[in-house]
């Protein structure tokens, strides 16, 4: 993504005011920086997890922001006026908000709130004229919301650099020290964070023992700087003189092997990111149900939209939380695959399935795979699908669209990800009990041929079968359907209209069992009471002969009851 530097190379010696443009410029900027010094951020990263991907999450997260900041540009184009400072930096903060990406980059995207909150106040365009305090107040107010934005701040990280820039900054203000005759200045203001940042930085190795292990700086720290950096020549033309290099992506190997196994505790399975719908209340109760199942957590964002981020063992109860507190969507899961402490290795081969609930989402979490959640009405698109195969992290990748109507964009998805060197296969799974199926079948130590065919001949002897309710009259091929009716539709067509939910299911499962299975699953939408499973169960033991039957919970799908018969 390609966005415009304006504004960036006035005189350095005429400090400048963090108006509109300065921030788009700032956020262009930080882009270019965290572009290139991606793959050395990532390389350095050893905690909270050592994934190797602090580089590329704050890319992504700053990258969402520049396009927010941008469409609020583009929609001032046609005519005479710009956009004022408030509406950029409220559009740069919800932007990072929407697309924060790890931990650092959830941490991150509440420092640009925080800034926005204070440079959005009214008033704040001529405050910006009339000095630094303004841009002193919003770091300070940035670098307090993101402490307290998570669960258990530690220092050496992020916020240790976060806290010394703000402190930085208002001791420029307070004691009138400009840069060049420019007291109380944005400038001086800008200079003075990025100055206590950067020896912040260089401390993080002494405050944190696994970074002083691995004698490299903290990597989210290390981001944050190149923001300020870019924030510094935005406001004032001048680019800081560029930081050291820490370790690199081939010296990778030695930096891990610094970190003693015996002294880093197995840290959780899962990272769970969603974005969450609810009140100050319901995340109040997300916050004390998530920290008692496991650690990372950072919970982000105000005004009813958050962003959640937390490492867990139980994928599937940390999004169940979300549920419970209010509307979740968004999620990605991704499986770490090794201890804390260790640098994730590139799998040879991962499953990417795309699931139309929660439930079902931490199910196949659990069972290893990388998952995108479809919620109902937003289907997802070909980028979330290539997103979810980069997170896989592994040469070889099984790709199940769990949907008829998705094969062209996970067709598109797989084409993409083969171009950046993936090997893809496609199984086109058309309902998400084939996908369950395919998974059971997955064996990840075979070749991957084997398990491609094995996978897909799962899938295609599952039969399928939906409950959905009618939404008008129609003309179907068991007939005329009313408004709220229940419809059955196996393979995809309408075989049975009824009224009751339990009983229309009871005829689709004969229909369906008449020619033979072996295997009954059930996935139940989040509002269909569990006498329902129970009754079905009791009705395939009682009329159908050494067929068993499964249930599980499908969260918010689209529809009341999924059927697979293998």
């Amino acid at each position: 993504m390609q966005l415009p530097a304006q504004a960036a190379k006035e005189d350095p010696q005429v400090p400048q005011t963090l108006n509109a443009a300065a921030v788009r410029t700032w956020c262009s900027l930080a882009l270019d920086a965290l572009g290139r010094d991606r793959e050395e951020i990532d390389a350095i990263n050893v905690y909270p997890v050592a994934d190797g991907d602090t580089g590329t999450n704050l890319y992504l997260t700053v990258e969402s922001a520049a396009q927010a900041v941008e469409a609020v540009f583009d929609a001032h184009a046609t005519g005479t006026s710009v956009p004022d400072l408030a509406d950029t930096v409220r559009a740069m903060a919800h932007g990072a908000l929407i697309g924060a990406r790890g931990n650092s980059g959830t941490i991150l995207a509440q420092l640009l709130r925080g800034m926005a909150e204070v440079l959005g106040e009214a008033g704040s365009e001529e405050e910006a004229e009339g000095g630094g305090d303004h841009l002193a107040r919003a770091l300070r107010r940035a670098a307090r919301l993101a402490r307290e934005a998570v669960a258990h701040p530690v220092e050496g990280t992020i916020l240790t650099v976060a806290s010394a820039a703000a402190d930085a900054a208002a001791r420029t203000v307070h004691d009138g020290a400009g840069l060049d005759g420019a007291a109380h200045s944005d400038g001086a203001a800008v200079h003075a964070a990025y100055a206590g940042a950067r020896v912040a930085l260089d401390a993080t190795p002494g405050q944190l023992a696994v970074l002083g292990r691995a004698g490299v700086v903290d990597a989210g720290g290390r981001g944050l700087l190149a923001v300020l950096a870019a924030l510094v020549e935005a406001v004032t033309g001048d680019a800081p003189s560029p930081v050291a290099p820490g370790a690199r992506p081939h010296e990778l190997p030695a930096v891990m092997e610094s970190c003693d196994a015996d002294d880093s505790p197995v840290g959780p399975a899962f990272e769970v990111i969603y974005l969450l719908e609810t009140d100050d209340a319901g995340v109040a109760r997300l916050r004390r149900r998530l920290d008692a199942l496991g650690d990372s957590l950072v919970v982000v964002g105000g005004d009813g939209l958050w962003n959640v981020h937390v490492h867990v063992d139980d994928a599937g109860a940390a999004v169940e939380a979300g549920v419970e507190a209010g509307r979740p969507y968004r999620i990605r899961i991704t499986h770490f695959g090794a201890p804390a402490g260790h640098q994730r290795e590139r799998a040879q081969r991962a499953v990417v399935a795309v699931v139309p609930g929660e439930g079902l989402a931490g199910l196949c979490a659990e069972a290893g795979a990388t998952t995108v959640l479809a919620r109902p009405g937003e289907p997802p698109a070909s980028g979330e699908l290539v997103d979810a195969i980069r997170r896989a992290h592994a040469h070889e990748v099984v790709l199940l669209p769990n949907d008829a109507e998705l094969r062209h964009t996970a067709a598109a998805a797989a084409e993409q990800a083969r171009a950046e060197g993936i090997r893809v296969a496609l199984i086109p799974t058309r309902a998400a009990v084939q996908g369950i199926a395919a998974l059971a079948v997955h064996e990840p130590d075979r070749r991957f041929d084997e398990d491609v065919v094995a996978m897909t001949s799962a899938a295609g002897a599952t039969r399928y079968a939906e409950l959905a309710v009618a939404e008008r009259q129609s003309w179907t091929m068991a007939g005329i359907c009313q408004a709220g009716d229940l419809l059955g539709l196996i393979d995809g067509d309408v075989a049975v209209i009824g009224s009751e939910l339990a009983t229309t299911a009871e005829t689709v499962l004969d229909r369906m069992l008449s020619a033979g299975g072996e295997l009954v699953t059930l996935v139940l939408g989040q509002d269909v009471p569990d006498t329902v499973a129970e009754r079905l169960e009791r009705h395939v033991r009682d009329g159908h002969l050494a067929v068993d039957t499964v249930v599980y919970r499908g969260g918010g799908q689209s529809v009341p009851l999924l059927i697979g018969v293998e």
